[in-house]
């Protein structure tokens, strides 16, 4: 029995470690729209965003509403967003998407981790070119003619849509647009009544390298190495 209990207690910490961090990316995003926007998500589609996400994770009404007056307040530290490029072990690329207050601090942080995973941090487009950034929108398939809503969202820049899974096994609609569409199916989703799960800006990969057991564990040690950073918001990577 005491090694079933431990087993369920560090299940349980790993879950609030995830809930945390999401909760703190979210923060941190939530700083960043208001910063540039406002704290109206009436008029701020980038902060409606940020609370369609938090609200995708469960982050508390109370907690979401306390992150915007805080960022309203003078007070509150600006962040900067930085994309740190580089090659993990066994040259699979790496994106880390950053929002921070102190560079020096984040800059020798991810250098850090990149060395003690077996990686190499890059210099600016030495591996972004292997990626398209791209809006991704997740929605909930009940109610939808996926084929009609297909068609219905061609014009508002719809490149990709398929069919998977969330992290709890649901089914789930994933759209993709470019990153200069986002905005426009943002808006297409809101005039149909159409609330996603999530949507997020993310960098997918124009191909993936395909690694043995062994060798992708290697890569997946340094990607959740800098996913526990503070001051990391993202990792992506083209590991198949």
């Amino acid at each position: 029995m005491g090694r079933i209990f431990e087993v369920r207690k560090s299940t349980m910490f790993a879950r609030w470690d995830k809930m945390a961090k999401q909760f703190s990316r979210i923060g941190k995003e939530i700083v960043i729209a208001v910063k540039a926007g406002g704290p109206d998500p009436n008029t701020n589609p980038a902060l409606r965003r940020c609370m369609l996400n938090a609200k995708a994770v469960n982050m508390p009404k109370d907690r979401v509403e306390a992150a915007i007056k805080r960022a309203s307040g003078k007070e509150m530290a600006n962040y900067d967003e930085i994309l740190y490029e580089g090659y993990g072990p066994h040259g699979v690329a790496i994106l880390v998407e950053t929002a921070t207050d102190n560079h020096v601090r984040t800059v020798a942080n991810v250098k850090s981790h990149f060395n003690k995973g077996n990686g190499t941090l890059g210099n600016s487009g030495s591996v972004s070119f292997q990626f398209a950034k791209m809006g991704v929108f997740k929605l909930k398939p009940e109610g939808l003619n996926i084929e009609e809503l297909e068609l219905e969202l061609i014009d508002a820049g719809l490149e990709e849509m398929g069919e998977s899974t969330d992290e709890d096994g649901n089914e789930v609609i994933v759209l993709r647009v470019g990153f200069a569409d986002f905005g426009k199916m943002q808006k297409a989703l809101e005039d149909k009544k159409l609330t996603p799960l999530s949507s997020e800006l993310e960098w997918i990969p124009l191909n993936t390298v395909e690694l043995g057991e062994e060798e992708a564990q290697d890569v997946l040690k340094l990607v959740d190495r800098l996913e526990q950073d503070e001051d990391v918001q993202k990792v992506f990577h083209n590991l198949k």
